[in-house]
C-alpha cells in the first residue's frame, strides 16, 4: 500500500499583492498570502481527501513558517521537506488590474536555496512512496539544477510504473519556447496525464489551429494517454486515443485570478484518481471557479461543495 496519492516538488514563495486600484509603485499596502503551482494542486486535493506530499526547500525563518503554516493547515504532508540555515524566500509582488488594464506579476526569486537544490536533497524512496508524481514547467525552468531534479524525479516514477503528471504551465519569464520544448517534450512522453492550454501548445509545440484539433494534434504528437487542453473562456478539451471532448466555459466574477488553473488541475486529478478523468474535467471546472471567488493562490473548498447546486444564497 502506497503512503501518498500525490507527491510533488516546487518552490514555496510569498505573494504580496496590491489592493484594487493600486499600483506596485504607489501602494500603501500589500496582501501577503502563500504560493506555489505544487502547493496549491496539493492543497486542493489534501482538502478532497487525497493524502499529498509536497516538498520543497527553504530557509529557516517566519515567511519558510508563513508558506508551510498555510499549505499544512489544509493537510498537506511537508515531512519531505528541506530547511536551510541560510538563504532567503522567494517573492512574487501582483497589480490585479481592472479592465482595459491588465494584471501584472513582478517575480523576484533569484539566489533562493530551491534553485541550488541537487538530486541528493531529498528522500526520493519517500517522494516515490506514491501513486501519482506530479511535476509541472514553471520548476523545471528555474535553473539547470531544478531542471535536473524534476527530470530525475520523473525518470524515477517512470521506472517504477508509477503514473507521471505533467503541467507545461509556460511561464515567458522563466525561459524560452526552445528551451522549455527540449526539457518538457521527453517529461511528458513518460507522463499519463499532460495538462497544455491552446497557447502553450502553439508556442512550444508550434501546434496551430482551433482549440480542440489542437489538443487532438498534440496528444497524437506526445503519444499521451490523456492531454486535457485549456483556452480562457472559449473551452475545455480533452483527447484520448478514441475521441476528444469539448467542455463549455461559463465566465464567472473574478475576485482574484492567481491559482484558478491550478484548480482546475486538482480537480481533474481527483477524477484520474478515482478512474474517471473526464469527471475530474468538471470537478476541475467546478474548483476553479470557486478559486476566482477568494483571495490567495490556495483554493478553499470541501468535498460537499463540489456537489452543492450553483445559488447566490448563504449557504447555512
Amino acid at each position: 500500500m502506497t503512503t501518498f496519492d500525490v507527491t510533488t516538488i516546487g518552490e514555496g514563495q510569498i505573494r504580496l499583492t496590491c489592493m484594487q486600484g493600486d499600483r506596485l509603485v504607489s501602494a500603501r499596502r500589500l496582501r501577503l498570502t502563500a504560493a506555489c503551482s505544487e502547493a496549491n494542486v496539493s492543497g486542493l486535493l489534501s482538502q478532497l481527501g487525497r493524502k499529498c506530499s509536497w516538498a520543497s526547500v527553504l530557509p529557516k525563518g517566519d515567511l519558510s513558517k508563513r508558506v508551510l503554516s498555510e499549505f499544512r493547515s489544509v493537510g498537506v504532508d511537508v515531512s519531505n521537506m528541506v530547511l536551510t540555515d541560510h538563504g532567503r524566500v522567494a517573492l512574487y509582488f501582483m497589480e490585479p488590474g481592472e479592465y482595459p488594464m491588465p494584471a501584472r506579476v513582478l517575480y523576484d526569486r533569484e539566489h533562493t536555496p530551491f534553485r541550488k537544490m541537487t538530486i541528493e536533497t531529498f528522500d526520493w524512496e519517500s517522494m516515490l512512496d506514491t501513486k501519482v508524481v506530479f511535476v509541472t514547467g514553471i520548476t523545471a525552468a528555474l535553473t539547470d539544477n531544478t531542471a535536473k531534479v524534476i527530470r530525475y524525479f520523473v525518470d524515477q516514477a517512470y521506472e517504477r510504473g508509477i503514473d507521471i503528471i505533467l503541467d507545461v504551465n509556460y511561464r515567458s519569464m522563466l525561459w524560452s519556447p526552445e528551451d522549455a520544448k527540449r526539457v518538457l517534450a521527453p517529461i511528458a512522453r513518460m507522463s499519463k496525464v499532460v495538462f497544455c492550454s491552446r497557447r502553450d501548445a502553439q508556442i512550444i509545440f508550434n501546434i496551430e489551429g482551433e482549440g480542440a484539433q489542437v489538443c487532438q494534434n498534440l496528444r497524437n504528437e506526445l503519444g499521451v494517454e490523456h492531454v486535457v487542453s485549456t483556452d480562457q473562456i472559449d473551452g475545455v478539451y480533452y483527447s484520448t486515443k478514441d475521441h476528444t471532448e469539448t467542455f463549455a466555459v461559463t465566465p464567472v466574477p473574478v475576485v482574484d485570478r492567481p491559482g484558478a488553473g491550478d484548480s482546475f488541475v486538482a480537480g481533474t486529478i481527483h477524477g484520474f484518481l478515482q478512474g474517471d478523468i473526464v469527471q475530474g474535467i468538471h470537478y476541475g471546472q467546478r474548483t476553479s471557479k470557486y478559486a476566482l471567488t477568494h483571495h490567495g493562490d490556495l483554493t478553499h473548498i470541501s468535498p460537499a461543495e463540489l456537489e452543492i447546486p450553483v445559488t447566490s444564497d448563504i449557504v447555512r
